[in-house]
């Protein structure tokens, strides 16, 4: 495939997924309204992320001058086809000039990345931070340079800042170091490159130690590293999951790859390249056998493991590069559709295929209309996910809302940051999934049961409540 093709098909893959974003009837999932909220409320760090997500967020929404969903995850597409041209060029100039086309289209039609363009995460911004990164290193493997040193530095802490999973990367990246002689730098660039990450990363650094390290606190938490045990159920099901992520053909040309490298058959390029990719997949492998680990957690693995696939299949099975690209690319074609009808895809026993996005913006206008019935402008809400949404949904309303004291630590940013003041002595709207009581008994305004969505079948509860009642007994 010449580069031509590939730059007009990633193009051409990238103005679907903004057309059909367009056309979206999905809700914001909770990740992506907390992520706004942030950005609305400038910081150098947040309960469970570093905060690049939400500056870039701030960025879209300013530039574009609207809040709306589209210009939230419009992000996602824009962000990837980016990262695509840098793969394209790292590919060109240090690994071979005849798969360039192929690696910015194999890269834009991967499955993980055909669904963070349609619902946008973290992982879109970390992989374009490493894939300017890597690009930076592979040029430093050839020649000194303090451009390139200060390049390299600038996008690993911009990734740090981005995502903490940049670090699983770096084992890897330094057994390449001491195995590869051509995967060595100069001291002098390593040590630049070095301090300028910690410098970008700094205020990250500094915002954790100020907070009570909470965002590192939380990404330790969420590995369950205070309960290890053995699943090897676990460990195979995060193992078979990376086929559904980079798609089959490119996870069984990573395999491949590791599989001729052991008997001898790998050049250096492919040699670094798999040190710059498979140790996630194992060290993620391992902590999903000892803990939990989510499928996402090895995307850093795809920005040199792409390279990988590519340059292997290429050499080895060029019609494997044809396979993968019909494969991906029905999924890049079917994701937005789904997206678009999501109300209508429903699965025989009556949840909807996309029913998480579902029914959030739904219940939120409900609570903003109880709570005008109610007579009170304050809504308050002890769970994140109905905190998160009522933020976006109901941000133009004349209606403060809060979350409900934590007794002890707070769970997550709303209760750390903006829970409700124990100065506020008025009656409030109390939207809950859990029936309440209190010494002065609460007026129950509704109570009901969505029909669709996320909320499908569970009951939520809205109190007219003293503000003072919620405060004390939590």
């Amino acid at each position: 495939m010449s580069p031509r093709l590939g730059i007009l098909i990633i193009i051409g893959v990238t103005l679907w997924r903004i057309v059909t974003l367009h056309f979206d009837t999905t809700d914001l999932f909770v990740d992506e309204a907390q992520y706004w909220f942030w950005s609305q409320n400038f910081d150098f760090g947040y309960y469970s992320k570093p905060p690049m997500i939400a500056w870039v967020i701030r960025a879209m929404t300013e530039l574009s001058g609207s809040t709306a969903i589209f210009w939230i995850r419009l992000c996602g597409p824009l962000v990837h086809m980016a990262s695509a041209f840098v793969l394209m060029k790292l590919a060109k100039r240090f690994v071979s000039p005849e798969i360039e086309g192929w690696t910015g289209v194999t890269y834009i039609t991967l499955p993980g990345v055909a669904l963070s363009s349609v619902f946008f995460s973290t992982d879109v911004i970390l992989l374009f931070f490493l894939a300017v990164a890597l690009f930076a290193y592979f040029g430093l493997t050839r020649q000194r340079s303090i451009a390139l040193a200060l390049l390299m530095g600038v996008a690993f802490g911009c990734a740090f800042l981005s995502k903490y999973a940049i670090l699983f990367v770096v084992p890897g990246g330094l057994i390449a170091l001491l195995l590869l002689p051509m995967a060595r730098i100069s001291w002098r660039d390593f040590f630049i490159s070095a301090a300028t990450a910690i410098v970008v990363a700094a205020p990250n650094l500094w915002w954790n130690a100020t907070h009570d390290a909470t965002t590192i606190k939380h990404t330790t938490s969420i590995a369950h590293w205070s309960g290890l045990s053995l699943n090897v159920g676990h460990g195979i099901e995060f193992f078979a999951a990376q086929f559904g992520v980079v798609g089959p053909i490119v996870f069984f040309a990573i395999l491949w790859a590791v599989y001729r490298a052991l008997r001898g058959q790998g050049g250096p390029i492919e040699k670094l390249l798999i040190w710059l990719s498979v140790p996630v997949v194992l060290l993620i492998t391992f902590q999903a056998l000892i803990a939990k680990a989510y499928a996402n957690w090895a995307v850093t693995a795809y920005v040199a493991g792409t390279i990988l696939a590519v340059w292997l299949l290429h050499r080895v099975w060029p019609k494997g590069l044809r396979v993968s690209f019909a494969i991906n690319g029905t999924a890049s074609v079917l994701f937005p559709l789904a997206a678009i009808f999501a109300h209508q895809l429903v699965l025989p026993n009556g949840n909807e295929v996309m029913k998480r996005y579902l029914g959030r913006s739904a219940v939120s206008r409900e609570a903003g209309d109880l709570a005008r019935q109610a007579g009170t402008a304050i809504i308050v809400s002890d769970s994140r996910d109905i905190l998160a949404d009522m933020y976006h949904t109901l941000r133009n309303e004349p209606l403060k809302i809060y979350a409900r004291p934590p007794a002890e630590a707070p769970d997550n940013y709303y209760e750390q940051t903006f829970a409700l003041p124990n100065t506020v002595s008025d009656d409030v709207l109390f939207v809950t999934t859990q029936p309440f009581e209190c010494a002065e008994p609460p007026q129950t305004i509704k109570s009901w049961q969505p029909s669709e969505g996320y909320y499908r079948g569970n009951m939520i509860y809205a109190y007219k409540v003293k503000a003072s009642c919620l405060a004390a007994s939590k």
